[in-house]
């Protein structure tokens, strides 16, 4: 993998990568003092897509057959249980350990649903909604799930610095790299770029430090996950989709369906099982039809 992920980069592309890895950095913590920062980081999520587009390509292997569209189903699917039990844990640790990032964060949820929520106003004299207050929550939804949408593009982000990372290891320790131990750099870069996902979770605001340790370590433990999917999946737009899913249905959750996180986990174990039995049965019926044709060429 790590081969095909540092094989020789354009211009172009490695000043790309640098822009929605560095620069996005930058924009991000800008957006502290600028609204337009923010609409440029925005902006810049949407163009990371067509870098990873160029990136994806060294994820797949080209030893291995295509998968179908059911084995890439089971694989999203596996991919969001995983993160979903792991983030449940992370969640849990961070409740008992840190404490005030814990209590810091619930009162930041409570913050954005008071600002996010949509009051129902009622004519005074009909006694009904208004027409445009249907708008405005249809409005306030698709911001939601735009925003969301975004931030599963940050995994453009990590595979972009992974492969600068590995570029760099790879000039730094040229014996090491050529004699094929390279699956250290691999997790030093996976390490890094989790500790970057981290603290890129606190550029945006000013927080004590007892907060923002306690977000770094949560975040970096989540962007973690989102690394081994992203390294066992070799498929970059699976990762991004996980993130993009699971950010929609906590930020869902939040005011406008309870445990809406929850539901969808046990939706997606529902089609994980049938998905996965199917993919069974279909193995066992080609293994069957393979030892029969074994089998009249025995006879022959």
């Amino acid at each position: 993998m790590t081969t095909n992920l540092t094989k020789p980069i354009s211009i172009k592309l490695f000043f790309a990568m640098l822009i929605v890895t560095v620069g996005a950095e930058i924009l991000l913590y800008l957006t502290r003092y600028s609204y337009m920062a923010g609409t440029l980081y925005d902006a810049m999520m949407v163009a990371s897509f067509f870098v990873g587009v160029k990136l994806h390509r060294r994820l797949v292997s080209t030893e291995n057959p295509p998968k179908t569209k059911r084995q890439l189903s089971i694989q999203f699917t596996s991919a969001f249980l995983i993160f979903f039990l792991g983030s449940t844990v992370i969640n849990i640790f961070t409740s008992n350990t840190f404490q005030d990032f814990s209590v810091d964060y619930d009162q930041y949820v409570q913050d954005y649903t008071d600002m996010q929520m949509v009051e129902e106003s009622v004519d005074a004299g009909t006694g009904k909604e208004p027409i445009w207050s249907f708008f405005e929550k249809i409005d306030s939804i698709g911001y939601d799930l735009y925003t969301d949408s975004l931030a599963g593009l940050e995994e453009v982000w990590r595979l972009a610095y992974m492969i600068l990372l590995l570029v760099v290891f790879k000039k730094i320790f040229p014996r090491r790299w050529n004699s094929g131990r390279r699956d250290l750099f691999l997790m030093l870069t996976l390490f890094l770029t989790s500790i970057l996902f981290g603290i890129d979770h606190t550029l945006d605001t000013e927080q004590p430090w007892v907060i923002r340790i306690g977000a770094i370590v949560t975040f970096a433990n989540m962007g973690l996950l989102f690394g081994l999917i992203l390294l066992w999946t070799r498929n970059l737009w699976v990762t991004v989709l996980v993130h993009a899913l699971y950010d929609i249905t906590a930020t869902m959750s939040w005011y406008y369906i309870d445990y809406a996180v929850e539901l969808f986990a046990l939706a997606v174990l529902a089609v994980h099982i049938i998905l996965l039995s199917i993919e069974i049965i279909n193995k066992r019926r080609h293994k069957r039809q393979l030892e029969k044709v074994e089998l009249m060429h025995a006879a022959e």
